[in-house]
Order: structure tokens, then sequence, then C-alpha cells
């Protein structure tokens, strides 16, 4: 055990202060243990209000896919419609297939 401790090695990262174990004869990360997070400063009347802002959010959402719903099948008549005056206004062509093109 005490030839594998003196080959390996423990780096701590300048950027996140992890701690790294390194394998010294293959040069390759063994472990790595996070650092420690801070704990979080925790305003609970800011995050009543900003759950709220969400709830309202999520509520306008789906009003406004309510809304859309209730208009798509209107839309989707008018969409057939026109496409049926363009098909009755324009002069009947041969559809282009893949195998016409070679």
């Amino acid at each position: 055990m005490s030839k594998q401790s003196a080959r390996n090695f423990e780096v701590s990262c300048p950027c996140c202060q992890a701690k790294l174990t390194i394998d010294g004869e293959i040069g390759a990360v063994l472990s790595h243990v996070a650092p420690p997070r801070p704990p979080s400063s925790v305003d609970l009347d800011n995050t009543a209000s900003l759950l709220q802002k969400q709830v309202d959010a999520v509520e306008a959402k789906f009003r406004a896919s309510v809304e859309a719903e209730k208009t798509k099948e209107d839309l989707l008549a008018r969409k057939f419609a026109e496409g049926l005056k363009k098909a009755k206004d324009g002069p009947i062509e041969k559809p282009l297939r893949d195998f016409d093109l070679d």
C-alpha cells in the first residue's frame, strides 16, 4: 500500500478548490472531491415573491395555451380553405419525384 500511496498525490484545483487525487505514474485523475458549497443566504420574503411570480408566469402561459387551442380549429380551417383555393386556381402540375431528377 505504501508504494501505491507514494505514486498518488493530492492536488487542489485553483479554480474551484476541489481536491483531486492523481496517479503520478500514468498521470490520470483517480478521484475528485468537490469543494463544500457555502450555505445559501435565503430571504424568505424574497423567496415567497419569487415563487408567486413563477406561479403567475405558469398561469399566464397556460391561459395563452388555452386561447391558442380555442382558435386552433378556425386557424386550420382557414389554412385548408386557402390551400384548396390555391389548388383550384393553380394549373395542374405533375409532381416532381426524385427519380425524375436522375
